[in-house]
């Protein structure tokens, strides 16, 4: 398989692509539209789950 070919698999220090996706938010408790750009500068923790569409 051809380095071209591989899919991008992130290492440690690469920057996060920004995008905007929908959570919950516990606080408003309502569902938001969320970015990545508004950490910016913060350290955060993405947890998703491609599969799985219920809240955690």
């Amino acid at each position: 398989m051809s380095e071209e070919s591989l899919p991008f698999c992130a290492q440690t220090n690469d920057v996060a692509p920004l995008f905007r996706a929908t959570a919950y938010d516990p606080i408003k408790k309502e569902i938001v539209q969320v970015s990545l750009e508004d950490y910016r500068g913060s350290w955060v923790i993405l947890f998703f789950y491609p599969s799985d569409f219920t809240f955690v």
